[in-house]
């Protein structure tokens, strides 16, 4: 795996080159550029790397600029000490992010992702897509899940999602094709990072997407009771205080 490492910093270069001889001791790493400039002018004179580790800070701008002037086709994992919002966003369709101090298994962690989905023809186009929306001030929204079983890792996509339920601290993710995961967002997150006009979350324990709702009915005290599509609990409700904004989502 030919890498390039993009980093302003030596200190934190220096420490990214090792961790990544200790957990892909085969991949090498081509160069290290500090600045936008200087990337851009590697981009342009030299075949395209496997993957890119990249800062998104750097000495005279931010990686974003590189991304925007010139065509990549290869994955990205940022290594970045941004804000909290920008990262949910980053993680959106860039293959993973790491913060600072960068630490080997959340690093090896990426690198599995990488593997992955190695050979994915839309990552690319996932990552230009997400770079315009942010550009343009519109939100992008999760499109995947990544989920681990065991040694692998399955990619679920969105509307392949028939609901997601909380079960005391453990969150579930249900297919339309009856499959079952455990995933690491909480509801309260995947409310940021879904779609919501796709999907709506109806209580604390459950959110899901448009078209697993089966049946409204009208219930008790200005509540709604919801049916949805491939599951057999009876006692899903909507509150009184958010059955006004459920109904205008229906009706978008």
């Amino acid at each position: 795996m030919n890498i390039l490492l993009i980093e302003d910093e030596k200190a934190a270069a220096t420490r990214l080159i090792s961790l990544v001889k200790e957990v892909e001791p085969t991949a090498l790493i081509l160069d290290v550029l500090e600045t936008v400039r200087d990337t851009l002018k590697w981009l342009k004179n030299n075949e395209p790397p496997d993957l890119i580790l990249s800062d998104i800070t750097l000495a005279d701008g931010l990686s974003l600029d590189i991304f925007s002037q010139v065509e990549i086709n290869v994955p990205v994992i940022f290594t970045t000490a941004y804000d909290a919002y920008t990262l949910k966003a980053f993680k959106l369709n860039s293959i993973d992010y790491l913060l600072k101090p960068i630490d080997k298994d959340e690093l090896k962690a990426a690198f599995a992702k990488y593997h992955s989905l190695h050979g994915e023809q839309d990552v690319n186009k996932k990552l230009v897509d997400l770079f315009k929306s942010m550009a343009s001030g519109k939100p992008a929204y999760k499109s995947r899940f990544l989920i681990k079983q065991g040694e692998r890792f399955i990619i679920i996509p969105t509307d392949e999602v028939a609901y997601i339920r909380a079960d005391d601290k453990v969150v579930f993710l249900y297919t339309q094709k009856g499959a079952k995961y455990i995933i690491e967002e909480s509801v309260d997150e995947l409310e940021t990072l879904l779609n919501p006009d796709l999907f709506f979350r109806l209580n604390r324990t459950y959110m899901a997407p448009l078209t697993s709702i089966e049946k409204i009915t009208n219930h008790f005290n200005g509540r709604l009771k919801i049916s949805i599509a491939n599951n057999n609990d009876d006692e899903i409700y909507v509150s009184r205080a958010r059955a006004s904004d459920f109904k205008k989502w229906l009706g978008k």
